[in-house]
C-alpha cells in the first residue's frame, strides 16, 4: 500500500534564533515527512541553518507570507499539507493528530486553535489578543460560523484544498483569506486546540499590530462582498435609503402640510440616495446569482480534481 505523502510547510523571513529547533522538532514528529522552509528574503542565515537541518530549502523573492505560501501551494505536491511558522509558537506535539485529520478524510482544513488554550497567557502584546477576538467575532457573525482562530498559523490541508484556494493575498491577511474560503466554499472543518508558546528571546515578530491588523479587516470587508454580495450591498442599501429618508424628510412633511415643497435641494438629495439605494439592491441581486454560479463552477472544479488525484494514485501503483 502506497504510504501517504505529507509536507510541512515553513514559511520563513529571518528566523535564525528558531528555524533549527523547528525543523527539527517536525522531523521528530513527523520522521516520514518532507519538511519545506521557503526563505522569504531574509538578510540573516535562516537558510543556511535549515538547510544544515535537513529541511528541504528553497527562495521566494516575493516579500509576504501570502505570496510564499502561495508558491508554495503551487509547487509541492502531497496528500497532507502542514503549515506552522518558522518562530517556535506552536508545539510540534499535535502535528500527527492534525495530519491524521485530513489523511483520513475527517477533514480538509485543521485549525490549530491557540486561542482555546494559552495564547492569551502567553501572548504579551494586548492588541494582538483584541485583535484575534474582534477578527473572530466579524467572521463568525457575518459567515455565520464558529471558529475559534482565525488568524492561527499552524493548519494542515487536503490536497483539493492546496490545489483549489486561489490566493489573493499578499501579507500576514492570509490566514483570515484562508478561513474564509474554507467556510463559504463548505470544506470539513476540524479544529484540534494546541499549545502556544510565545516567541524566544531574541526572536523578533514580523506582524506590525495596526497597519497588518488593517489589511486583515479590509480583507474581510471585501472577502464579505465577494463571498456575500446580496446582503453586502442589502446593507449600503438600507444606509443609503435611511440617511435620505432622513434628510428628505422636512421636505416630505412640509408638503403634505402645505401642498408645496418647500425644501427643493434636500428632496433631490433625497431623492438621488434613494436611487442609489435601488440600485445597490439591484446590484447585490445580480451579483448573487454570479458568486452562486462560480461556487457551482467550483464543485465542478474540485471533482475534476479529485478525478485527476485518483488517476495519478492508480498510475503510482
Amino acid at each position: 500500500m502506497k504510504r501517504s505523502k505529507v509536507a510541512v510547510l515553513i514559511p520563513c523571513y529571518n528566523e535564525e534564533a528558531t528555524i533549527e529547533k523547528v525543523v527539527r522538532d517536525y522531523k521528530s514528529a513527523l520522521p516520514h515527512a518532507d519538511i519545506y522552509v521557503y526563505d522569504n528574503n531574509s538578510t540573516d542565515n535562516t537558510a543556511k541553518i535549515a538547510l544544515e537541518a535537513g529541511a528541504i530549502v528553497r527562495p521566494e523573492y516575493r516579500q509576504g507570507k501570502g505570496n510564499v505560501i502561495r508558491s508554495m501551494f503551487r509547487d509541492i505536491e502531497a496528500d497532507c499539507y502542514l503549515m506552522i511558522d518558522g518562530d517556535d509558537t506552536y508545539s510540534a506535539a499535535n502535528a500527527k493528530e492534525m495530519c491524521e485529520y485530513v489523511l483520513s478524510g475527517k477533514a480538509d482544513m485543521v485549525v490549530g486553535d491557540r486561542l482555546s488554550s494559552t495564547y492569551f497567557q502567553e501572548n504579551k502584546r494586548r492588541f494582538h489578543n483584541f485583535g484575534n477576538v474582534l477578527v473572530r467575532k466579524l467572521i463568525n457573525v457575518l459567515f455565520k460560523n464558529n471558529i475559534q482562530d482565525i488568524m492561527t498559523g499552524y493548519r494542515a490541508f487536503s490536497y483539493e484544498f492546496v490545489k483549489g484556494f486561489p490566493i489573493l493575498s499578499k501579507g500576514f491577511e492570509i490566514e483570515t483569506e484562508m478561513t474564509i474560503h474554507a467556510v463559504d466554499k463548505n470544506f470539513k472543518i476540524v479544529e484540534v486546540p494546541v499549545q502556544y508558546q510565545d516567541r524566544p528571546e531574541g526572536s523578533v515578530s514580523k506582524l506590525n499590530t495596526y497597519s497588518d491588523g488593517f489589511k486583515v479587516i479590509k480583507t474581510i470587508a471585501n472577502l464579505f462582498k465577494e463571498y456575500k454580495p446580496a446582503m453586502f450591498f442589502n446593507i449600503v442599501a438600507i444606509l443609503f435609503a435611511i440617511v435620505s429618508i432622513i434628510i428628505g424628510l422636512p421636505a416630505y412633511i412640509g408638503y403634505f402640510k402645505t401642498g408645496i415643497v418647500l425644501k427643493f435641494p434636500s428632496l433631490i438629495v433625497s431623492c438621488f440616495g434613494l436611487t442609489v439605494a435601488i440600485l445597490m439592491w439591484i446590484t447585490g441581486i445580480i451579483l448573487q446569482v454570479i458568486a452562486k454560479k462560480q461556487r457551482q463552477n467550483y464543485e465542478l472544479y474540485l471533482h475534476l480534481l479529485k478525478r485527476k488525484q485518483k488517476e495519478k494514485e492508480e498510475h503510482v501503483l
